[in-house]
């Protein structure tokens, strides 16, 4: 797998990661790390603890984040500020969103299925697969885009997502074995409607069936609670 951003890294004295910035004096610019909905940063006790010491603007900040994430709205990005801790002048630097968030983007979910044994949270075709991948691919470590539709496969598997009406796992097999060769070299983004209305009506079944089951669990699961009252 190749989940790592490329993020124009270089290798540090501190280990592997971005090197770490200087002003013109050659001081070390602070780098603070934040995980924010974009276009959408608010004030809060866990930024105020990281900006507050530093004396720096909060609201300033908020608003230069905000406009440098505007254009990912709705998804969580990865923020890093280079603060100069003498003049309190910094750069934002925007990363791209995570494969999981860009994978929900596409299938319209807001979350993963945490019972991912029990239940699915989507079906996703091999075209909206190769849609993220591609989204994603300059900032993988991947030699190519077959190698970068594993990776958000990889990722499906996590989130309990269908791929192609398959567990996530199965279809990762297939696409060694170059079944999707075609679709993957010909970077195909674009769901046929008529496949698009299957996959739905697969999934619409199969959820029915879910949550036909984690019903009965939970009732089973509360009548053993009443007998243990009594």
């Amino acid at each position: 797998m190749c989940d790592f951003s490329r993020r124009l890294l270089k290798k540090s004295h501190h280990g592997t990661g971005r090197e770490i910035p200087k002003n013109r004096l050659g001081f070390f610019v602070m780098i603070i790390k934040l995980l924010i909905e974009g276009g959408n940063m608010t004030p809060g006790p866990a930024l105020s603890q990281k900006l507050g010491p530093m004396g720096m603007n909060v609201n300033q900040v908020i608003q230069k984040v905000n406009e440098a994430t505007k254009n990912f709205k709705g998804l969580k990005v990865p923020v890093e500020l280079d603060v100069d801790a003498s003049t309190k002048d910094f750069e934002v630097s925007v990363f791209s969103p995570p494969v999981s968030e860009l994978i929900k983007k596409e299938l319209g979910i807001e979350k993963g299925s945490g019972l991912q044994k029990k239940a699915q949270a989507a079906n996703a075709s091999i075209e909206q697969i190769i849609s993220v991948a591609k989204t994603k691919l300059p900032n993988l470590l991947c030699k190519n885009i077959k190698t970068a539709v594993k990776t958000v496969i990889g990722s499906c598997v996590s989130l309990g997502v269908l791929v192609e009406s398959k567990p996530a796992s199965e279809v990762e097999q297939e696409i060694d074995e170059g079944k999707y060769d075609k679709e993957i070299k010909e970077e195909k983004t674009e769901t046929p409607e008529e496949k698009k209305k299957e996959l739905d009506e697969y999934f619409s079944k199969i959820k029915a069936e879910q949550d036909i089951v984690i019903k009965k669990e939970e009732q089973e699961k509360e009548a053993e609670e009443e007998k243990k009252k009594k």
